[in-house]
Parts: structure tokens; C-alpha cells; sequence
């Protein structure tokens, strides 16, 4: 059983992010909220863009933050399992990387339809897709990291 510092260490990070992306996803960071601030920004940088430039900018800013916010989220988690469990610098284990999967991914269901109950918003399973593909690369990059750290060690 994880102390309670252990637990503030390493699953604190993990809820406040959850709690933030959970937030993220109500009305005032909706699509058409989002646009008031972002359209005018791109539009001083790219006074040429189109409006169909413009809205294919503010669709892939948009999944660009799907992508960095659950990669974030399965990092932490990663890092929770592997920290809480007395592991963190241990060896590559895939079951870290399952478990790290089996949190990310639910989360990303269910905040699908937290969206889906907005009416601003609108749930979309291609989202999930986004989100997960965002999870693999931090679980990618966590593995070469660990493979680095191996081989960059003296053998014992």
C-alpha cells in the first residue's frame, strides 16, 4: 500500500491534470470559444491565410492539444505506476505501459462523453483515437528513454 507521500508524489500530478483536462473540455474551451482568441492571433501572424486556412490552423491546434495533453497524462501515469510501485528507475516492463493504457484510455472515453453532454461540445471517437496516439508516443519515448539509461549504465 503507497504512503500517503508516495501518493501525493507520484497520483496528485496525475488527478490535477485529469482535473484540468476535464475542465478543458467544458464550454468556455469549445470550439467557438476557442477561436475568438486563436482566429484574430493567427490572423495578425498570417494576415493572407483564408478562412478554410484559417479554421484547418484552429482544427490542428486543437488536436495538437489533444495529442500534447494526454501524452502529458500517460507520461504521469507511467510515472505513477512505476513510482508508487517502488520502480522508478527500474528496467522497461510492458505491464507498466498496459496499466499506463488502461487508465489513459477509459479517461479519454469518458471525456468524450463529458463533451458529449456540453452543448457547445460534441463527443467524437476520432478523438480518442488523437488522445491514445498522443499516449503512445510519451509510452514510445519513455522507452527509448529507459533503453537509453540501461545502456548508458556501467555493466555491474
Amino acid at each position: 500500500m503507497p504512503s500517503l507521500g508516495s501518493f501525493l508524489k507520484y497520483w496528485l500530478p496525475v488527478l490535477g491534470l485529469m482535473a484540468v483536462i476535464f475542465f478543458a473540455s467544458g464550454d468556455r474551451l469549445s470550439f467557438e470559444h476557442s477561436s475568438r482568441v486563436l482566429g484574430p492571433l493567427v490572423r495578425w501572424l498570417f494576415p493572407r491565410l483564408t478562412p478554410q486556412q484559417l479554421h484547418l490552423i484552429h482544427v490542428a491546434a486543437r488536436k495538437g492539444a489533444h495529442v500534447t495533453e494526454y501524452a502529458l497524462l500517460a507520461a504521469l501515469v507511467w510515472r505513477a505506476f512505476r513510482g508508487s510501485l517502488g520502480q522508478i528507475r527500474a528496467p522497461w516492463q510492458w505491464s507498466h505501459a498496459a496499466a499506463t493504457l488502461g487508465v489513459v484510455i477509459p479517461y479519454a472515453l469518458l471525456d468524450e462523453l463529458h463533451q458529449s453532454l456540453i452543448p457547445s461540445r460534441q463527443g467524437s471517437l476520432a478523438d480518442v483515437v488523437i488522445d491514445t496516439a498522443g499516449a503512445c508516443l510519451a509510452l514510445a519515448i519513455a522507452w527509448l528513454v529507459v533503453r537509453w539509461r540501461q545502456r548508458s549504465q556501467p555493466p555491474a
